[in-house]
């Protein structure tokens, strides 16, 4: 105790730590403990007169005891593949590279795309390992099983090689970045056999980065390897494709998803239901990092008071996802029209947390499972007994015709609720409106029907209706009259006198036509007479004057009430056909338009204003 200190008690000084210990254990808190058989830094001292720190825990492979001095680790990168046999659902590509490397056939240049969490990084990171692998003797070269053991692979492993360089092309876009990797190829590695490139997301590079790695990626030195990885491969120029060896990772299937997730929840000590492990799979649409971060959370979401059992009903209302019993129940509604019970199993859903973009998503893959199951006669795909049977059902009860209408009807639905600012009403309307279909006759049975009225129908007669009285007496006249007639009017219209013209179609009726010579008849009550119109502009056609006057007699129809007639015939003989009658009496409201031309007419059954 030193002097200056006269109030410290008796018997402190011994238990003062000394500056060594003072230096070490502010070492140990920044840095973590020494290994258990590391060498006290100070040995002076008595163990009982200073508090040692704990050791480190002893470290395991077991991944069911946790290192409590070390933070938690998500499963997505604590189950990170280490090697080729651990990467699930890409056999195809694993092969091609174990080929190439037994046989010395190694592109210089490899990228790996695909969807997110699919193993891009992780394949690269492999690649990396199998190259450099020294196996456990420092003897090995390149194989596709690297040990795991030697020096370059531990070090690859915790992303510490000095030859094993990776960047984030999405912070890392430029010329100048580009620029340090060309100056840095020309160097040997310093420890390893290749000197490797691995570029993150390379769709980011910049157009001018892109060109200035050509030239190096188009001939690398023989020490130098570059690993791509992208989600959006189509972004990438033709030229940099066209420089490496493409390999498309695929989803990853549902059902090796989730005995991939059942075989974690081994290793990590959880029970998980096997429905619990599908719905995560399913909700991981083929991404592993995806899958293992739903897993996390459900782990999480978990009960302690139920041995922290990962449950199907526990990952439903984490994910807002309707029970399978709700969803078929919410089918039955549709199918039998109860309107009612629909908008209340909607509401109930709502009000338990389900989306209603979750829900729409959830019948569409109810329809097509029952649709799939129809067509190819096998049992449904369904975890349970129940569910299968229940599909079954459906699938029997259901034809093919109202199962496509049903997708077809739900898809528009989903795209309304999607960008709808309210989705529950939305998700409501939609749902009703599907409902409301259902009503609607089915075309194939229509067709049937309407045919079977027509051959039933009686045989329509030969009795000119009152639409033909126009005609009949427009053909009692002169047929050569009426064409001179016609073909003098079109002559006038071509020559440029379009208002003479429509004054000689809709007005006048013509009594007697011969050379040089109208006598007519007007058809309306204008006060204005059309004659010396027609008059002046025939003597400019005709280059002679024509005597153009009102009389009196038999007159022919004007051209206009001529096709008025006409059209007026020929819908009354649509009207009167037998299909035609039989498909008015199955739709009282259905209308029969004509519809070119400005003036289209509408034909209704029943007088109704809705189409």
């Amino acid at each position: 105790m030193n002097d200056s200190d006269p109030d410290l008690p008796e018997g402190e000084e011994e238990n003062t730590p000394t500056a060594a210990e003072l230096e070490a254990a502010g070492q140990n808190s920044m840095f973590g403990d020494p290994a258990p058989d590391e060498k006290p830094a100070e040995a002076s001292v008595e163990p009982a007169a200073v508090p040692a720190a704990a050791p480190a825990p002893e470290q395991t492979h077991n991944a069911t005891e946790t290192d409590k001095s070390q933070p938690y680790r998500v499963l997505a990168r604590k189950y990170r593949p280490q090697t080729f046999s651990e990467l699930i659902g890409q056999e195809p590509m694993v092969r091609t590279l174990a080929n190439a490397i037994e046989r010395d056939r190694l592109a210089h240049a490899f990228l790996m795309t695909g969807v997110r969490g699919v193993g891009k990084t992780s394949t690269a990171r492999l690649i990396a390992k199998a190259l450099n692998c020294v196996g456990p003797d420092g003897e090995s070269g390149p194989t596709i099983a690297p040990c795991g053991q030697c020096e370059p692979c531990t070090a690859i492993a915790e992303g510490r090689h000095i030859d094993v360089i990776e960047m984030d092309a999405a912070s890392h876009t430029g010329v100048d970045d580009v620029r340090d990797i060309i100056e840095q190829v020309r160097y040997a590695a310093v420890s390893a056999r290749y000197k490797i490139y691995i570029i993150d997301e390379v769709h980011m590079l910049s157009r001018n980065a892109f060109n200035a790695l050509l030239k190096t990626l188009e001939e690398p030195p023989a020490h130098v390897k570059f690993l791509f990885a992208t989600t959006e491969v189509e972004k990438l120029p033709v030229t940099v494709l066209s420089r490496t060896q493409r390999f498309d990772l695929r989803r990853i299937p549902s059902d090796l998803l989730a005995s991939h997730f059942g075989k974690v929840c081994g290793l990590e000590g959880v029970e998980a239901e096997e429905e619990a492990l599908r719905i995560i799979a399913a909700s991981a649409e083929g991404s592993v990092r995806d899958g293992l971060s739903i897993l996390d959370q459900a782990i999480a979401h978990a009960d302690l008071d139920e041995d922290s059992k990962v449950t199907a009903e526990r990952v439903r209302d984490m994910l807002g996802l309707a029970d399978k019993s709700a969803q078929r129940h919410l089918l039955n509604n549709l199918l039998e029209g109860d309107a009612k019970a629909l908008l209340a199993a909607i509401d109930e859903q709502y009000s338990l947390g389900v989306e209603p973009l979750a829900l729409m998503r959830a019948l569409m893959d109810l329809v097509h499972k029952i649709t799939v199951a129809q067509v190819s006669g096998a049992e449904p795909d369904a975890p349970s007994e129940e569910e299968r049977s229940a599909l079954g059902e459906f699938a029997t009860k259901l034809g093919a015709g109202e199962l496509h209408r049903l997708w077809q009807l739900m898809l528009k639905g989903h795209e309304e609720v999607r960008q709808a600012p309210d989705p529950l009403v939305s998700i409501q309307m939609a749902l009703l409106r599907v409902l409301h279909a259902s009503e609607l006759p089915d075309p194939g049975k229509l067709a049937r029907r309407i045919e079977q009225l027509a051959n039933s129908a009686p045989a329509q007669t030969s009795t000119p209706s009152a639409g033909d009285t126009g005609t009949s007496a427009q053909a009692a006249l002169p047929q050569s009259a009426s064409l001179d007639w016609e073909a003098l009017v079109d002559e006038v219209d071509r020559s440029g006198k379009m208002h003479v013209a429509e004054l000689m179609r809709s007005r006048v009726r013509v009594i007697e036509l011969g050379p040089d010579k109208l006598i007519y008849e007007q058809a309306d009550n204008f006060p204005d007479d059309p004659g010396p119109e027609i008059r002046d502009a025939l003597l400019q056609i005709k280059k002679r004057r024509w005597l153009v006057e009102k009389g009196t007699g038999d007159a022919q129809p004007t051209l206009r009430e001529v096709e008025q007639e006409k059209a007026n015939a020929a819908r009354n003989r649509i009207l009167s056909d037998p299909l035609v009658k039989a498909t008015l009496e199955a739709f009282p409201d259905a209308e029969l338009m004509e519809a070119d031309g400005p003036n289209a007419k509408v034909a209704r059954a029943s007088g109704s204003k809705w189409n």
